[in-house]
């Protein structure tokens, strides 16, 4: 009997051994939760005050003490916060569970109108109105209200129209350590941009998938299978990834966009930042590249010698180019060389070191 039991316990040790061999790294390795923060909502004073929002995100982490920098993720229009965390190979195209599996701190937030932040009015959701939000998103990652962690430094980190955003933040408030603008040159390729718009956008109202949301007549989307085209370069691109994408697209407020294109692109609030910048853009980005859009993408030195006139201080800028990529520069197949790219100059640039590497592959 004594040498049956140890012989039962010892085959169950070996399955719970195997067992745990086999569970994802990712598991064992990094922690996400998603938190809600209190922010200021827009309004249209005196007809409409502003009313207290909220800001939904996601804080990953990787395994052991938390890093003391977190990168405060903001999306594009017609996102959510899916583009950083994408339900599609993970392993390979989330922005957030790479960062955290090689020692970095992320928070990405809904922006106000779209994923499970809150949805006001879209007339008043400006640019400031957005970029208020992000500030006050940025007072809670540093006073530990985002999963008890008080974060010395915060680096924000936009993408297309987020990262208008992100500029007007940055250069109003002047209240991060380090700014990344992705998806974005001061130049966008404006009759590529009018007829995606005009062929491309619907009212999210009308749209099979967002319709459910209710939203006024202001918000739009992209019309079914309008990513492909103005997103990605398909040489660069699974299939898969595009699904993903339509299966989470989004929407966002038309004024709200207006205001990104003229203050926070074309009339740079770059110029206004004075912390390092890291600018990226994909190689055959469509929207923001080649020639309607009088910009060169074809390297980082010549896109740094033709975006320099737009910051007060272009010894702070640096530039990277992803070979082959469009618009949404995480969601390609080579994304990894962009993300590695993004920790070579935080750890240059920022003295921003990894807590620690573990693989989630």
């Amino acid at each position: 009997m004594p040498v049956k039991v140890t012989s039962a316990l010892f085959a169950c040790g070996v399955l719970l051994a195997s067992l745990t061999a086999a569970m994802p790294a990712e598991a064992a390795a990094i922690s996400c939760a998603d938190t809600d923060l209190p922010v200021s909502g827009p309004g249209l004073p005196p007809l409409v005050p502003g009313a207290p929002a909220t800001l939904h995100g996601r804080l990953c982490l990787p395994a052991g003490s938390a890093p003391d920098t977190v990168q405060l993720l903001v999306h594009g229009g017609t996102y959510n916060s899916a583009y950083w965390d994408l339900p599609y190979q993970p392993e390979r195209y989330s922005y957030q569970r790479d960062m955290a599996a090689n020692g970095y701190a992320t928070f990405a937030v809904d922006q106000l109108g779209a994923g499970r932040s809150s949805h006001p009015l879209s007339l008043p959701l400006s640019v400031w109105a957005s970029a208020e939000s992000l500030h006050e998103a940025v007072g809670h990652l540093r006073a530990g209200h985002v999963g008890g962690v008080s974060f010395a430094k915060v680096v924000i980190v936009g993408h297309s129209v987020g990262s208008g955003v992100v500029a007007v933040e940055a250069s109003t408030y002047h209240d991060v350590d380090g700014v990344i603008l992705t998806g974005i040159t001061h130049l966008p390729a404006l009759p590529v941009l009018a007829l995606g718009a005009a062929l491309g956008l619907q009212p999210a109202l009308l749209d099979g998938q967002l319709s459910r949301l209710g939203s006024d007549p202001l918000y739009f989307t992209t019309k079914p299978g309008a990513r492909a085209g103005l997103f990605y370069a398909a040489d660069d691109a699974d299939p898969g990834v595009i699904a993903a994408d339509e299966a989470t697209k989004d929407q966002v407020s038309v004024p709200g966009m207006g205001t990104v294109a003229l203050f926070g692109i074309v009339l740079p609030a770059t110029k206004g930042i004075t912390a390092p910048v890291f600018q990226v853009v994909g190689e055959k980005d469509v929207l923001f590249c080649g020639l309607l859009a009088l910009r060169d993408c074809s390297n980082a030195g010549v896109l740094h010698a033709q975006e320099a006139p737009y910051y007060a201080d272009p010894s702070k800028l640096s530039t990277f180019v992803l070979p082959g990529a469009g618009h949404s520069v995480a969601l390609h197949e080579n994304a990894a060389e962009y993300r590695n790219a993004t920790r070579s100059w935080l750890r240059d640039r920022l003295a921003v070191a990894p807590q620690g590497y573990h693989s989630i592959g």
